[in-house]
C-alpha cells in the first residue's frame, strides 16, 4: 500500500491513493495490535536495545526506507517480477517500528509509542517517495479525466496530500540528520580531546533536544583543573558544535549528585568492551595453537609402521626413530624445519646399506631433508 500512495501520486490516480491509504492503515492497525498483545501477554516486558533504537530514528533508518522504496518499485516495474530483496529491505524498515509502538500501548509507555509510529511515519514517506521518483522518471502513463473539473480537484487532493506529508518529513529528517551529526562529532570530540593519562570516562550522555545540546560525562581517577577544562571546551568549536554544553562530572562529593544509572550503564559498556576484546584476542590465541597442534599431528611420522618396514629389509635393526626438528643457524632467513632419524643396527652395516637404507627412507616419508643417524 506504501508504494501504491506514491504510485497513485506519480500517475494522478486518487482512487488508488485513497485505497492504498485504507489498506496501510488497516495492516499497520493489525500489527500494532498483534505486537501490544504478545507484549501484553508476554514475561519479557523489559525494553532492550532492539526496542529502544527503534524510539529514535537515525538518518540510517531514512536511507533504508529510501532504497528499500527504490529497490521495490524497479523490482516492480521489471518484466520478471520477484519482490524478495525489495520485501525485506521495506519489511526491515516498517515492521521493527510498528512492533516497538505495539510494545509502548501494551507496556503504556507514550513516549515509545509515539517515537515507534513516527519512525514507521517518516519511513513510509521515504518508501512512497521513493516510489514516485522511479515512476515519473519511468515516465508511467498518467490517468487522463474527461472531465476537466474534477482533473483539477483531483490534482488540488494529491498536491494537499504531498503537502501534509513531505514538509513535515522533510523537516522531521532535517533534524534527524543534524542530530546523527551531533552525535558523531560529539563522539569525536570525546575521543580525541579528551583522553589523559590518569583520569577516563566513565559514562557519557549526549543529548539534543529542544535546541539544546549537551555532552555530558562522568569521569573517574586524577582531577582536570578549571584551566583544562576550559580549553577543552574551547576546542568544541573545532568539531562544529561550539554551542553545545560540556558538562564534566568529576568524582562524587556530598554536594554533587548524578544518575547512577548513567554511571552502571558505563561501567557494564566498559566491561563489555574489554571482556569483548580479551575473548577476540584469546580466540586467535586459541586458532593459532589448534593450527599449529593440527600442522605438528600431521608432520608426526607414523614410527611404528615404517620401522616395522625397515626391519624387514634390514634384520639387522634394533632400533628406529624419526621426527621433524626445528633448527636454528641454518643459512636461510629465520628457522627452518628438518627431519631427524636414529637408527640402531645390531651389527655395524656397510656404507652400501646405510645409503640403500637412506635412500629408501627418503622415498618412504617423502622428504628430501633427512638427517640420518647411524649407531
Amino acid at each position: 500500500p506504501i508504494m501504491g500512495i506514491g504510485l497513485g501520486v506519480g500517475i494522478n490516480d486518487f482512487e488508488l491513493i485513497k485505497r492504498a491509504f485504507k489498506n496501510l492503515a488497516v495492516a499497520a492497525g493489525i500489527s500494532i495490535l498483534t505486537s501490544a498483545l504478545y507484549f501484553f501477554i508476554s514475561p519479557l516486558g523489559e525494553a532492550r536495545s532492539e526496542l529502544l533504537s527503534r524510539t529514535t530514528p537515525a538518518i540510517w533508518d531514512v536511507l533504508i526506507a529510501l532504497f528499500g522504496g527504490l529497490a521495490g518499485i524497479v523490482a516492480a516495474s521489471r518484466k520478471h517480477f520477484s519482490n524478495v530483496i525489495p520485501g525485506v529491505a521495506i519489511a526491515t524498515a516498517l515492521m521493527p517500528p510498528l512492533c516497538t509502538a505495539g510494545y509502548g500501548l501494551a507496556s503504556g509507555n507514550i513516549s515509545f509509542f509515539i517515537g515507534a509510529f513516527f519512525l514507521f511515519f517518516i519511513n513510509s514517506v521515504f518508501i512512497s517517495f521513493a516510489t514516485l521518483i522511479i515512476v515519473r522518471f519511468l515516465k508511467y502513463p498518467k490517468k487522463e479525466f474527461v472531465n476537466p473539473t474534477t482533473e483539477k480537484k483531483v490534482k488540488q487532493y494529491i498536491l494537499i496530500i504531498i503537502l501534509i506529508t513531505v514538509i513535515p518529513s522533510l523537516f522531521m529528517a532535517y533534524n534527524i540528520v543534524n542530530r546523527s551529526l551531533f552525535e558523531r562529532n560529539a563522539n569525536a570530540f570525546i575521543n580525541n580531546e579528551l583522553t589523559f593519562r590518569n583520569t577516563h570516562i566513565l559514562s557519557k550522555n549526549i543529548i539534543q533536544s529542544e535546541g539544546k545540546k549537551l555532552i555530558e560525562l562522568f569521569m573517574v581517577g586524577e582531577r582536570l583543573d578549571e584551566k583544562t577544562i576550559e580549553l577543552t571546551k574551547q576546542k568544541l568549536e573545532k568539531y562544529g558544535i561550539k554551542d553545545a554544553e560540556l558538562n564534566i562530572n568529576q568524582g562524587i562529593s556530598g554536594d554533587e549528585k548524578f544518575d547512577l544509572s548513567y554511571i552502571r550503564a558505563g561501567l557494564i559498556e566498559d566491561l563489555y568492551k574489554k571482556n569483548e576484546e580479551l575473548l577476540k584476542s584469546k580466540e586467535k590465541k586459541i586458532e593459532l595453537l589448534e593450527r599449529e597442534l593440527a600442522r605438528a599431528g600431521l608432520a608426526r611420522y607414523p614410527v611404528e609402521e615404517i620401522y616395522n618396514e625397515a626391519k624387514a629389509q634390514h634384520s639387522n635393526l634394533s632400533q628406529f626413530f624419526i621426527d621433524k626438528v626445528v633448527i636454528a643457524g641454518s643459512k636461510k632467513i629465520g628457522l627452518d624445519t628438518i627431519s631427524v632419524a636414529y637408527a640402531k643396527f645390531t651389527t655395524k652395516p656397510g656404507a652400501s646399506e646405510v645409503q640403500r637404507f637412506e635412500n629408501w627412507l627418503i622415498a618412504r616419508t617423502k622428504t628430501d631433508k633427512i638427517k640420518l643417524i647411524i649407531q
